[in-house]
């Protein structure tokens, strides 16, 4: 049995109260799901800039109504103090998603990143630590490693931040690693490497590729590849990092106070992943036959990404059941119900 398994069995015979931050976005009702189905109570925290209530509305669906009992919803901003000490009270383990995400919106408005990513990230830090909270796991990125060039990517080595939004994940490290050393604070960071599955929402302009492309192509658009098609990340599906969370939060003295890459330690091209998507819409009876369109590189971004995993498996038990090919698979039918 691995040590996710163990945990969910652990969780559902002694319930904890857990804090999400971000709850109606896509990781957030993501692991709201997780949590509730294991029978967990759960506060949440939104103030849907970006998320969205059709994603509780869903996720009501899918638990049964004792489980939906076990969950408090809290209308409020972690730019808010009151708000963010409000929603810590009671709380034994608190799992901070709650961002401005996007690099070109950080961009755009640097001073928008800014207030959400940092001083926010502070109010919660600190409603966490006086609200006594016995572990602080946060969404940290895989932007942090910047213009370093190396492959795989590995915690200890980063590059100069290269967008106004990687500034602000940074800077979330570092106020973790202070907390630790000054309070003996517990926080983890959890480094995504380009999280997609369901409920990521495909619209906007700083909508992410997967949900993008999928969309356009449901829908017979255009898909639009910055650059030249080779740029590459590890894609990472969403149960992947839900469960990385889960263990991070529990995680035993050895693996606090640090960051992990979370991911699958693969590389896939934006070509590939064209044709990924073209297969699956095909699995699935949609056809999709037009060439992708090439356009200039996107200011800010990197050209390559992929997770060193080794750490997070070592230390926090973490072992992804789902790569890029089985990710998609398992997103498709959920972005084929809501597009249509």
């Amino acid at each position: 049995m691995s040590r996710y398994e163990t945990l969910q069995e652990s969780l559902r015979a002694a319930p904890k109260t857990w804090l999400i931050t971000g709850v109606a976005g896509f990781i957030g009702s993501n692991l709201l799901e997780t949590l509730l189905k294991l029978d967990q109570r759960v506060v949440g925290l939104d103030n849907f800039a970006t998320g969205h209530q059709r994603n509780l509305d869903e996720v009501k669906t899918l638990v049964s109504p004792a489980q939906w009992a076990g969950f408090r919803f809290i209308e409020g901003d972690i730019r808010v103090p009151d708000d963010c000490r409000m929603a810590c009270a009671g709380v034994d383990y608190a799992l901070h998603q709650a961002a401005l995400g996007s690099v070109p919106r950080s961009l755009d408005n640097p001073l928008a990143t800014n207030a959400t990513n940092i001083d926010g990230f502070l109010n919660m830090l600190v409603a966490a630590r006086d609200a006594g909270v016995q572990s602080f796991t946060y969404a940290a990125s895989s932007s942090t490693y910047g213009d370093h060039p190396g492959l795989p990517k590995v915690e200890d080595v980063i590059g100069k931040p290269l967008s106004p939004y990687a500034v602000t994940k940074y800077v979330n490290e570092l106020y973790a690693d202070v907390f630790a050393r000054c309070y003996g604070f517990t926080t983890i960071g959890l480094r995504y490497f380009n999280v997609f599955g369901p409920r990521q929402d495909p619209a906007g302009a700083y909508a992410a590729v997967i949900p993008k492309w999928t969309a356009a192509m449901i829908r017979g658009e255009d898909v639009f590849i910055n650059g030249d098609g080779e740029t590459s990340r590890d894609f990472c599906f969403v149960d992947n990092a839900v469960q990385a969370n889960l263990l991070a939060a529990v995680a035993g003295v050895e693996a606090r106070n640090q960051v992990y890459n979370v991911a699958v330690g693969g590389r896939t091209g934006l070509k590939q992943l064209f044709t990924y998507l073209q297969q699956s819409l095909a699995d699935n009876g949609i056809r999709y036959d037009s060439p992708a369109c090439f356009r200039n590189f996107r200011a800010g971004d990197v050209r390559h990404s992929q997770a060193d995993i080794g750490k997070a498996q070592r230390l926090l038990g973490y072992s992804p059941r789902f790569d890029i090919e089985a990710g998609i698979r398992s997103a498709m039918p959920w972005y084929i119900r809501f597009l249509k």
